[in-house]
């Protein structure tokens, strides 16, 4: 599994790999994590922001640097999903955790701000994931929760697979 992470802040996922689950992952080759810096796709100035087109308090990520970054990796890759993480999204539940950790690959868009222009919403993403009903600065932390919750269901990643079988939540029963 490919996991392309779209962030401003990709030194936050710098540690992501070397504890845990994620790092055995990692290291049998079973995901490949890779950050990118949204700042890297914009204009010479690297300036990522700009206020939201109707007006209104508030910064928004541009389109033109998300645009960037998923043009070129698709030039390399296909990609199942294009997940933007946003508090008005889908709940993420163990039902989705499951389904996304079948996938080949994914790219996990991070927003921050206020959000991102909405065209990318529009015509760039092709889900919209939520990890629950509250506001985060930004959409780093809960790309890890999702990272997680799907690296870990990966084959031969978790050292008994029988430990999944009767996970917490699978099924909507409680594990005891």
């Amino acid at each position: 599994m490919r996991i392309d992470i779209l962030t401003l802040f990709p030194e936050l996922f710098d540690n992501l790999n070397s504890f845990s689950i994620i790092e055995r992952a990692i290291k049998s080759k079973k995901v490949n994590i890779i950050t990118h810096n949204l700042r890297d796709y914009a204009d010479n100035s690297r300036h990522v922001d700009d206020s939201p087109f109707g007006g209104g308090p508030g910064m928004i990520i541009k389109i033109e640097p998300i645009d960037n970054c998923i043009n070129k990796l698709k030039k390399d890759n296909t990609y199942d999903d294009i997940i933007y993480l946003t508090p008005d999204g889908e709940i993420l539940d163990q039902k989705k955790s499951n389904y996304l950790s079948t996938k080949k690959n994914l790219i996990l868009l991070c927003g921050h701000y206020k959000g991102v222009d909405h065209r990318v919403r529009d015509y760039l993403i092709t889900k919209e994931i939520s990890i629950g009903n509250f506001v985060l600065s930004g959409g780093e932390i809960a790309a890890m929760g999702l990272l997680d919750s799907c690296v870990r269901l990966l084959p031969k990643v978790i050292g008994s697979s029988e430990s999944l079988e009767y996970e917490t939540f699978e099924n909507n029963l409680l594990e005891y």
